[in-house]
């Protein structure tokens, strides 16, 4: 199964895991996963039209899904997602 490395922001909403393992043979399905397991996090994940938001960056061992092909980004059991969160500072 793939896994999920979870941002220190997210993880009071799983439990306070670093890491997790979900099913799925895209970005969207283990993501979902995700969601399905721990609710809180979909709407910190995803928008109210089900992409993911904005502010919200998803790499795929090290490649952000966005310049391949976004959610539906194939995945296989041994890849890695990293959730980050995008910062804004001054």
């Amino acid at each position: 199964m793939p896994t999920i490395k979870i941002p220190p922001v997210l993880r009071a909403s799983v439990g306070g895991e670093r890491e997790l393992e979900a099913p799925g043979t895209n970005v969207r399905d283990v993501l979902r996963a995700l969601v399905t397991a721990h609710p809180a996090t979909e709407s910190q994940l995803f928008g109210g039209d089900g992409e993911l938001n904005r502010y919200v960056n998803v790499y795929l061992n090290d490649e952000d899904v966005r310049v391949l092909d976004g959610l539906d980004t194939a995945v296989a059991a041994s890849d890695t997602l990293v959730i980050l969160p995008a910062m804004a500072g001054g």
